[in-house]
């Protein structure tokens, strides 16, 4: 008796059924499709309210740097076209290099006392006990959502020349030439006082995103090196540094472009006074722009002090991205 056995047909159409078989069908390639494209569409609605509401007038302010706009231009609804004359001008004007470097040692000196002040306290904040800790975060947070023209005006106040409170402080100590001391009469004071009130702001976000990062280190990491002998600056040098890196590079560029653009606590503390020596690029915009009614200069300006801001923190972008494939 022969026994016949049934054998898997063979040609084109057994092969697309294994490739069928193999790829998941059609079913379920669509759905892969599909889910690949729910990450995009998911981004789109934020994709979509970036372009409205920078790149839209980021094009706008780069059309009216080509153009002569003042005042009567603007009453008149002309648009009057003058090419580069607006960026010739303002490169070959001494007082915007001036400006620009006055700008870049404002943003360094700032950004340096913040990271270095900032990650002290973040630091503490993992050493705290658990009350301690809380009452430091709570004073850090209400230091950091105080509204910008609000702060700044307490600081005019703190630093008045007549009623302030510095000033009697100083008076009570000894310092008796203080008592009617302005502080916006000269340019290092007023630097002072904008640099005080910016630091004061800023390292609440630092110290806080320094802690938070802390938290993420295993403790066991710490018993490891102390069981090799490590003291406490060792174990912060191979153990806590190697972790903090990407959150000081990554604060680090957000903090050179938050300081870069410090506008309302430049103006609204002395107008970028006296006689203009405390301005600062973004400050130097609104006064030519909006100020002296030469709207297309202020545009000129304003994308000169973005490619200027690009070029600062393209060193730093290019490690926080590093930064990022690395952990990929």
């Amino acid at each position: 008796m022969t026994v016949q056995t049934e054998r898997p047909p063979s040609g084109p159409a057994g092969v697309r059924k294994s490739d069928d078989e193999g790829s998941g069908g059609p079913k379920q390639r669509a759905a892969s499709r599909t889910g690949a494209l729910v990450p995009y569409l998911l981004l789109l609605p934020a994709c979509a309210a970036t372009v409205l509401l920078l790149g839209w007038p980021l094009l706008k302010d780069l059309l009216l740097s080509f153009q002569n706009l003042n005042m009567t231009q603007l009453i008149q609804h002309v648009t009057e076209w003058n090419g580069v004359d607006n960026y010739q001008e303002t490169l070959t004007s001494e007082h915007f290099w001036r400006v620009t470097l006055r700008s870049i040692l404002f943003a360094a000196v700032n950004v340096g006392l913040i990271m270095i002040l900032g990650t002290l306290i973040g630091l503490l904040l993992a050493r705290l006990g658990k009350w301690m800790r809380f009452t430091l975060l709570t004073g850090l947070v209400l230091a950091w959502a105080m509204p910008i023209v609000a702060a700044t005006t307490v600081y005019k106040w703190l630093f008045a020349e007549r009623f302030g409170v510095v000033n009697w402080v100083l008076d009570k100590l000894g310092w008796h030439s203080m008592a009617d001391y302005s502080w916006t009469s000269s340019q290092m004071s007023t630097f002072f006082v904008v640099t005080l009130l910016i630091v004061w702001m800023s390292i609440p976000f630092v110290a806080i995103n320094l802690y938070a990062a802390t938290t993420t280190i295993p403790k066991e990491l710490y018993e490891a090196a102390s069981l090799d002998g490590a003291g406490a600056w060792r174990s912060f040098t191979t153990v806590t540094m190697p972790f903090l890196r990407p959150f000081l590079y990554a604060t680090t560029f957000l903090e050179i472009i938050w300081v870069f653009k410090a506008f309302v606590q430049v103006y609204v503390y002395n107008q970028g006074g006296p006689d203009r020596l405390t301005e600062i690029l973004p400050v130097y915009a609104y006064v030519e722009g909006v100020g002296n009614q030469h709207y297309g200069m202020g545009a000129a300006i304003a994308v000169l002090t973005i490619l200027i801001m690009l070029g600062l923190t393209s060193y730093y972008l290019r490690i926080v991205l590093k930064q990022g494939e690395d952990e990929l």
